[in-house]
Parts: C-alpha cells; structure tokens; sequence
C-alpha cells in the first residue's frame, strides 16, 4: 500500500517534468502552439490523486463504491457541459481548434474531472 502511494508521487513528479519540458520547448520554438503538453499535466494530476487515494481504493467497501460511482456520475455531467461549451463555441468561431488540439483539451479535462471528482468524493464521504 505505501509503495503504491510512493509510485504514483514519483511518476506524478516524473510526468510533471515532462509536461514543464514541452511547455518549455513549446514556448521557445518559433513554431505554432500546440497543446500536446495538456496531457502530461492531466497524468500529473492522475497521478497526484491515485497517490492520495491508493489507501481508500485498496478497500472495497460501500464508501468507496460510491465515491466511485458519485465520480463518475458528475464526470458524465461535466463531459456533456465541455461538449456543449466546444460545440457552440466552435459553430458561432468564438474559438478556432485543429482535431487533435480539441482531443487534448478534451482528453485533458476528462482526466482531470475524473480523478479530481474522486478526491473531493472521497473528502466528503
């Protein structure tokens, strides 16, 4: 239990790392800005949760059932918001995203939605 929580610290910190380094190499380059950096900060951010929560997953109780299925329940609602959000803010162009720069933002925010949602869940149960 207590290297579990001391594994995702150091990949948390390793994919911190990471994600400071493109966004580095991507504020340096002359290039077009892209978001591929989000992903690493969104694994930080699994990461830093699973390492607070391994101790409340290695139970398999009724609280930790629904901290789960409470997670996930607003992390639906909050999926269906983004999608609106992007969806109207793309047909009236109040922004301009490529493909993949949307999946990243996308992929990005359900990450952190996810596991952030387990967090607090698991503070309030």
């Amino acid at each position: 239990m207590r290297n579990n929580r001391i594994l995702f610290l150091i990949l948390g910190l390793f994919f911190f790392a990471i994600g400071g380094l493109l966004l580095v190499t991507n504020l340096v380059a002359d290039e077009p800005f892209h978001t591929s950096f989000l992903l690493m900060f969104a694994l930080t951010v699994m990461c830093f949760c699973l390492s607070y929560l391994s101790p409340h997953f290695q139970q398999k109780d009724e609280r930790m059932k629904l901290i789960r299925e409470k997670g996930m329940f607003f992390s639906v609602i909050a999926l269906m918001v983004y999608l609106i959000i992007f969806n109207l803010g793309l047909q009236i162009e109040f922004f301009t995203l490529a493909a993949n720069e949307l999946l990243h933002i996308l992929t990005a925010l359900i990450i952190c939605t996810v596991f952030i949602s387990f967090v607090v869940y698991s503070r309030i149960y």
